[in-house]
């Protein structure tokens, strides 16, 4: 199954502005975006609401620091297994029905996170969520990826990855308003049982969005033929090097993205003295810069290339972190290096989707890409213990700079020794 693209599979690019892919598109292709993009920006809020309710917990069931990132990096390791599960299925039975049974997953146990008694039950339903987490991701990608045209790929699959800040800043404002109504040891439980409303998007998947040609046409011949995918396949001699550094990138790209967003709302807080309605101006700030990285990430996607975007936006990370985390500024010129640091911390992700679509074949796709993607997820969930661990012996502070550094160093390493992909079409056959 080779992965060399050829000029015969790139094909020009008609429109270059960031929003020309969306006037262009055909209604199929409009449902399927706004399906992903909306499902997307739910399993942000979902995610994100334990990030923001940490310190709550900390104080409430007096838990310690590097027990409490536990949760985070169980979750995580959970939605790794999930992802790779869940793109399998979408090689099996279809893009589709498996997003639709990762939504249902993860809306459920969202909301059983609203009852946990303890620490333990709270970090068992979060492991439980992970695995529809993972999934949903693996299969609206590549649903998405499949979907739309090449030329336009990168723009539309980047801007789905946007809703990722619209979701998170909703549960920002969720946390803001929950918190000012009701007393914290109830406000975090209404946080986690307001999270269950992405259940209500399965119904419009199900009458509204197709299954892309390409993978039905695929399916079809395999079942013909009595050739199903097996799961192990993406580690075949010629699909061996591309899997393993497709890895390597989401390693680096979530390692980063966690080991930073689970403890900067702390990190506000311990270190910076703010109160949690104090620190939402600056979550804010952060959260629309990242909203404006993963657009201009998804334009550069198709501008500049794949490879590109992940290297210019590792180098900027990179210093971006160091500066918030470490240099001696006051609370106002860390309030303006939010929109930076969120921008270059979360824009590299735009062109992931449509990046690990084109490395693998229509076959493969949803094992291969859900298979790297949540292999990136389960190292990097590493960090958020790491971090929590080394904070026991240095400030918080310098123990989010270290491993983020050490996460876009990998991010840079992977970006340089892959292909570039940019205006790949994608075949039935391959």
């Amino acid at each position: 199954m080779p992965t060399t693209i050829t000029e015969t599979d790139r094909v020009a690019v008609e429109d270059t502005s960031l929003t020309g892919f969306y006037r262009d598109m055909t209604a199929p292709e409009r449902r399927t975006f706004w399906a992903c993009f909306v499902g997307w920006a739910l399993d942000a809020m979902d995610f994100m609401i334990y990030p923001l309710v940490i310190g709550t917990i900390i104080a409430l069931w007096q838990v310690q620091r590097d027990t409490a990132g536990l949760a985070v990096t169980v979750t995580l390791l959970a939605s790794a297994v999930g992802g790779w599960i869940a793109g399998y299925l979408s090689d099996r039975i279809g893009r589709v029905r498996t997003l639709q049974l990762t939504i249902l997953w993860f809306s459920v146990f969202t909301l059983l996170c609203a009852f946990a008694q303890n620490f333990t039950q709270l970090m068992i339903l979060r492991a439980l969520l992970g695995l529809g987490f993972g999934g949903e991701w693996a299969a609206g990608a590549v649903l998405m990826g499949e979907t739309i045209r090449a030329q336009y790929r990168g723009r539309a699959v980047g801007s789905v990855q946007s809703g990722w800040a619209l979701g998170w800043g909703g549960a920002v404002l969720l946390q803001a308003v929950m918190f000012s109504l009701v007393p914290a040891e109830e406000a975090w439980r209404w946080m986690f049982a307001l999270g269950a409303l992405p259940a209500a998007l399965v119904f419009f998947l199900r009458r509204y969005v197709a299954e892309p040609e390409v993978s039905a046409e695929t399916r079809a011949r395999e079942a013909q033929k009595g050739d199903q995918p097996k799961i192990w396949e993406i580690f075949s001699p010629d699909m061996l090097k591309i899997t393993i550094l497709a890895s390597l990138l989401g390693t680096g790209a979530q390692g980063g993205y966690y080991a930073v967003t689970t403890w900067l709302p702390t990190f506000l807080r311990t270190e910076r003295g703010l109160t949690v309605v104090g620190s939402t101006g600056y979550l804010a700030f952060l959260i629309l810069g990242s909203f404006a990285g993963y657009l201009v990430g998804a334009w550069l996607a198709d501008r500049i290339g794949r490879r590109n975007l992940f290297i210019i936006f590792a180098i900027g990370a990179t210093v971006l972190v160091v500066a918030y985390t470490q240099l001696p500024i006051s609370n106002e010129v860390m309030w303006l290096l939010g929109f930076p640091l969120g921008f270059f911390a979360s824009g590299y992700f735009s062109g992931m989707g449509a990046f690990l679509t084109e490395l693998f074949p229509t076959r493969l796709r949803g094992s291969g890409q859900g298979f790297a993607y949540n292999f990136g997820r389960r190292i990097g969930a590493l960090f958020p213990t790491l971090v929590g661990y080394l904070a026991k012996t240095l400030p918080l502070s310098q123990a989010i700079a270290i491993f983020a550094v050490i996460a876009y160093g990998l991010l840079l390493i992977a970006a340089l020794l892959l292909p570039e992909t940019r205006g790949k079409v994608l075949h039935a056959d391959a």
